[in-house]
């Protein structure tokens, strides 16, 4: 296996390092990508005010999720519980150690390419990986890069050297970017899910109001908080309830906060879960109290009420997993736009989108009919409110 480790402050991890490992991975043919975050950088001291260790491998995290290659890709946090300085030879004795066998590459920028031969250990660093620099911008191209390659392999001998220009890649510092950050820009250099996580943990000198966020803020909050797998959904059933509000008549802007929140607690443990709705006073019942995919809509929906200040989607985030008798127009509108926003593919969804755009309430009744029916065929226990729900929509259709 072709294994590529790439390290780096990420302080934070921006568009560039990703579109950096994108076009390493391609060149290389790598079969996994190995992010490390440095505990104490050797080359240089972290910025005053920098995030924590957990918050930097955080970031790191989610920046890795949004190349959405499971498997493929992963955050090492070895050098974060190292003690001393993060030296690259000593990462790299480890990693040899953990896929013995494995044919190892160091990803590294231009800088860093150009005064290899100055780290602590560049001989053991070329024995134990070969290395590829990219250049992050159409100038950091061959008359940058061929001369210090050929030093390499005259000095080391057996180096392994590959050189790459990503076109277009983003060409900003992590400096520059921190400085960006603390003025109220440099949103366009980050992944939506990473500026989320910095405005929800107030980083770089942001101070964000989670209670009075515009709605491109409210998506990247919410989106840093799931897997970069269910952006997709989460993006199809916002336009698909905007859609539908200006249809029924409905407040779009309502909608679309109830679209962008609705699953922002899907992927909390059991436990997370029951934390949030106790502190929130929110009510469960036996069933709900054991079934995390009916608990995320429960604190969910105590979010963004009381974290995000969105009490008027309370009830259409609570209900948009069962359903229940007697819905109101947003609470329809959600778990209409839920069940068939244009990603979802199953027999009955054409005749379900019909139906959301003819007679609301015959959707509803539709869509609790086969909720009711995957439950019995199933054999799982059926939740009282999508009982009542298709008791008062769903008989006949």
């Amino acid at each position: 296996m072709r294994i590529g480790i790439y390290g780096g402050s990420f302080n934070p991890p921006h568009l560039g390092h990703l579109a950096a490992a994108r076009a390493a991975m391609a060149a290389l043919g790598l079969d996994r990508l190995v992010f490390v975050p440095a505990g104490v950088p050797p080359h240089k001291e972290l910025a005053p005010g920098s995030p924590g260790l957990e918050q930097r491998l955080e970031m790191t995290g989610i920046a890795a999720d949004q190349l959405l290659m499971p498997g493929a890709v992963e955050v090492w946090d070895t050098e974060l519980h190292r003690e001393g300085k993060s030296y690259t030879a000593d990462t790299l004795e480890e990693a040899a150690a953990r896929w013995p066998g494995d044919e190892l590459w160091l990803l590294m920028g231009t800088d860093m390419f150009l005064t290899l031969h100055q780290w602590r250990e560049p001989g053991r660093i070329l024995e134990l990986a070969g290395v590829c620099a990219f250049g992050r911008t159409e100038a950091d191209g061959e008359a940058v890069f061929a001369p210090q390659r050929e030093f390499l392999r005259k000095t080391y001998q057996g180096a392994r050297i590959a050189t790459i220009t990503v076109p277009g890649l983003v060409d900003v510092s992590s400096t520059r970017l921190r400085e960006l950050l603390a003025r109220g820009e440099g949103r366009d250099f980050l992944p939506e899910a990473v500026y989320g996580y910095i405005l929800r943990e107030k980083l770089y000198g942001t101070h964000a109001d989670l209670k009075r966020l515009g709605l491109d803020e409210l998506r990247c909050v919410s989106y840093s908080m799931v897997y970069a797998k269910r952006l997709a959904h989460i993006r199809g059933c916002e336009e698909e309830a905007a859609r539908l509000a200006r249809r029924w008549g409905a407040d779009e802007g309502r909608m679309r906060r109830a679209a962008i929140l609705h699953d922002c607690t899907k992927y909390l443990t059991v436990r997370e879960h029951l934390d949030i709705c106790e502190k929130y006073g929110v009510e469960l019942c036996p069933l709900e109290r054991s079934t995390d995919k009916l608990l995320h809509a429960k604190s969910g929906a105590a979010l963004a009420k009381y974290v995000f200040g969105f009490g008027d989607i309370y009830d259409a985030i609570l209900y948009h997993t069962t359903a229940r008798a007697g819905m109101s127009l947003e609470e329809k509108i959600l778990y209409i736009a839920d069940y068939m926003e244009p990603n979802r593919a199953f027999p009955e969804v054409g005749e379900l989108r019909r139906l959301a755009y003819t007679d609301l309430d015959a959707a509803v009744g539709m869509g609790t009919s086969l909720s009711v029916q995957e439950m019995v065929q199933r054999d799982k226990e059926l939740h009282h409110d999508t009982r009542d729900a298709f008791e008062y929509y769903g008989k006949g259709t």
